[in-house]
């Protein structure tokens, strides 16, 4: 899901981009029964994984 989101060069500043990571990444995550409580730092912390894993990846 990231990389198919960051296929643009650049994704990262994208506000478009970034917002669709977001919620596909929310609707995964509760697909899959994570977070078992909401809380907004949960989710900063997982988008921080994601830009990171495709930014190093790369790199």
């Amino acid at each position: 899901m990231v990389d198919d989101k960051a296929k643009y060069t650049d994704w990262s500043q994208r506000a478009d981009i970034k917002a669709e990571l977001k919620v596909d990444l929310i609707i995964l995550l509760a697909e899959n029964g994570y977070p078992p409580v909401d809380r907004d730092e949960v989710y900063k912390e997982i988008f921080e994984q994601a830009e990171n894993f495709k930014k190093y990846r790369d790199s």
